[in-house]
């Protein structure tokens, strides 16, 4: 573009803050989906129809739609930002970074819908399940790290 705004001049320009803002929401969204399946195993541990079982259905909706959900957006958002500034859609690294991203962000959307259920009194998994469940974002977060410092690819 020749004109007084070059879009990719000021992506360039800018690159760090994004680079950063992608790594803080990174940060808070899989914080967020460590929390949750502990958040459920305590839920599901509560007496139905309780104070205690509101007060989880509470605790969990305000981590889903404040911190967790705006979180994966802007990760989404930024990280693309980022993919395009850099051309990493021709890197094999990336692709695999994205297939995992993707997958992570099916597993929140899975693990929301599992919240929404239990806040009808649904309790499907067991408190073993959940647990195990809690391990997902810590090795997606690892082997995702791995990929972008390293690039095996």
């Amino acid at each position: 573009m020749n004109g007084p705004f070059d879009l990719g001049t000021a992506l360039d320009l800018t690159y760090l803050w994004i680079k950063a803002a992608h790594i803080i929401f990174v940060i808070f969204w899989i914080a967020g989906l460590f929390m949750l399946p502990r958040f459920y195993v305590y839920h599901q541990e509560s007496t139905p129809g309780s104070v205690e079982e509101q007060r989880w259905i509470e605790r969990e909706r305000k981590l889903r739609n404040i911190i967790i959900t705006p979180a994966m957006i802007l990760v989404w958002v930024l990280g693309l930002t980022l993919a395009y500034i850099t051309g990493a859609w021709t890197q094999g690294w990336f692709h695999a970074k994205f297939a995992l991203v993707f997958l992570l962000s099916g597993y929140h959307g899975y693990m929301v819908g599992y919240g929404k259920k239990l806040a009808k009194g649904e309790r499907k998994a067991s408190g073993k399940a959940l647990r195990i469940m809690n391990e997902v974002p810590g090795i997606a977060t690892a082997i995702i790290v791995i990929l972008v410092i390293v690039r095996p690819f």
